[in-house]
């Protein structure tokens, strides 16, 4: 009896054991699950690594305001300007993967930066998760409307005459309007100067506005049509082949004959590591907001439109950052 007293008291307790396990599990199962079911509930915030103004803040907020609509919370847009825009990314990379931190990547900040950065939370699409491509834009040469340059090929004259004197504002080191005037420089034997700000492009432009450079390259033309009617300013190239709607007074470097490459990649990224439906519910909310007309129309002024699935974003910057590496090759050999 004594035997079978104590094998039913193990029984017992092993079976207490089980149960608790199991209904441990459950409640694990069903929090998970109605998380996932009730995202989002609460704010969603939408890191900007660069300053108000400029190319990026302006898509940033247009998304993130459609992105209320169809998600139906609060997605507030926080600027966190600083190392060419590492210090912002640094901030998406590092979230807690929840899905109430995404934010604008590009592809300066992915596929540049990390080959000359070796100390930063992100180097490949390991690191982050890619959701959506917002679109591209080509780099513009803006110069004050008070200069005496009228055209392009004025304004290359008197870099050439005068190197490393001319200075043009850009959107941080090693950004695509810093390295696009690098390629210029090595493909148009030039010795333009350039000063990076910070703040992006915004900073650059108002660095221009104020005297206090030449000449700024600029990510797209958001806003530079009312400065060009205020005539404060004048466009004189576009980093691109054929015309560019929002400016089509200014000359295409292309078809002038210099060649350039590079243009400015815009994408929202999450943390990595997103619940499954998290993830599933962003990418067809980000999807929604830029297949919408209202979208399309914001996008004429400048954005070329280019969707991508998540896995084509992570390939679209692996081969950038192997254009880059092979940009940087070039520009670091002696002339």
């Amino acid at each position: 009896m004594r035997v079978c007293n104590c094998t039913t008291s193990c029984w017992i307790a092993r079976l207490r054991l089980v149960l608790a396990t199991l209904l441990a599990l459950l409640l694990t199962g069903f929090t998970f699950s109605a998380t996932a079911q009730s995202y989002p509930n609460r704010a969603i915030t939408f890191v900007v690594p660069y300053g108000p103004a400029g190319s990026t803040d302006p898509i940033s907020r247009q998304f993130s305001t459609q992105l209320e609509k169809v998600l139906g919370v609060e997605v507030n847009v926080e600027n966190k300007p600083g190392g060419s825009g590492t210090i912002g990314f640094g901030i998406i990379a590092r979230a807690k993967p929840d899905g109430y931190t995404i934010g604008l990547g590009t592809n300066s900040i992915l596929a540049y930066q990390p080959l000359v950065n070796q100390n930063l939370p992100f180097k490949t699409p390991e690191n982050y998760q890619p959701i959506a491509k917002l679109g591209e834009m080509p780099v513009i040469l803006v110069v004050r409307a008070d200069s005496s340059w009228k055209t392009l090929e004025e304004f290359l004259t008197h870099v050439r005459n005068n190197p490393n004197k001319v200075r043009a504002s850009v959107s941080g080191l090693r950004t695509v309007p810093d390295l696009v005037a690098q390629e210029f420089n090595r493909n148009s034997e030039l010795k333009l100067r350039t000063i990076p700000f910070t703040g992006g492009s915004g900073e650059a432009l108002l660095a221009l506005l104020g005297n206090r450079v030449e000449a700024t390259l600029f990510t797209g033309a958001v806003g530079i049509p009312g400065q060009v009617q205020a005539g404060k300013v004048r466009v004189l190239a576009v980093f691109k082949k054929g015309t560019y709607d929002p400016v089509p007074e200014a000359t295409s470097t292309i078809d002038a004959g210099y060649q350039t490459t590079l243009s400015a990649q815009f994408y929202v990224m999450a943390p990595k590591g997103l619940p499954a439906d998290v993830l599933k519910k962003l990418v067809s909310a980000s999807a929604q907001v830029i297949s919408s007309a209202q979208f399309a129309t914001f996008a004429k002024e400048g954005y070329a439109l280019d969707p991508k699935t998540p896995e084509a974003l992570s390939a679209e910057i692996v081969r950038d950052t192997q254009t880059f590496a092979e940009l940087l090759k070039i520009l670091e050999q002696k002339p």
